[in-house]
């Protein structure tokens, strides 16, 4: 799905909001099953699920009655989320996606100081070109994990990306 309203975007901004897409990446779930999933107060967590669910991320997908109370299960409305550049109707612009590489670091802090970061960061001099068509293939291979089958005890991040950046470069040999 394209998120293209800056609403949108700042939906799911919030590192709870991520958090709580991620869990529901797994299965539908309960507004209580995600509060004991993310240990928080579950007004807190029915909050960020109304954000969601109000910008179009989440939607009910099932409910059951427990005693005199119908309880709501929700899910994703689409498997994969992507953040679009292109202005709205209105002539917004949406705001620029969070910073992957910084939620990145903060997560595998833990990992790295139990030597169970797995990481490489290249720098190579390319063209433009090139690096659109490493970014294409890249994304091919983040489709690849978003749809591999759930199983397993430990949850895994997998970061990728493609930047410029200032690394110092030789002169072009004479």
């Amino acid at each position: 799905m394209a998120l293209t309203r800056a609403d949108q975007v700042k939906a799911i901004g919030h590192p709870l909001r991520t958090t709580i897409l991620q869990l529901l990446h797994e299965r539908a779930a309960t507004v209580t099953e995600l509060a004991a999933a993310v240990d928080r107060p579950k007004s807190t967590v029915a909050h960020h699920v109304d954000v969601l669910a109000r910008n179009g991320l989440l939607q009910v997908v099932r409910t059951r009655k427990v005693r005199a109370v119908e309880e709501r299960f929700y899910g994703r409305t689409a498997r994969i989320f992507h953040v679009a550049t292109e202005s709205s109707s209105a002539g917004e612009q949406a705001t620029g996606d969070f910073n992957d590489f910084e939620v990145a670091a903060r997560e595998s802090a833990t990992a790295f100081e139990q030597g169970k970061l797995w990481g490489f960061i290249r720098h190579a001099r390319i063209s433009e070109d090139q690096a659109s068509q490493f970014w294409n293939r890249m994304a091919e291979l983040v489709d690849e994990f978003d749809r591999t089958p759930r199983s397993g005890e430990t949850m895994y991040g997998f970061a990728i990306g493609i930047y410029p950046t200032d690394h110092p470069t030789l002169p072009t040999a004479e």
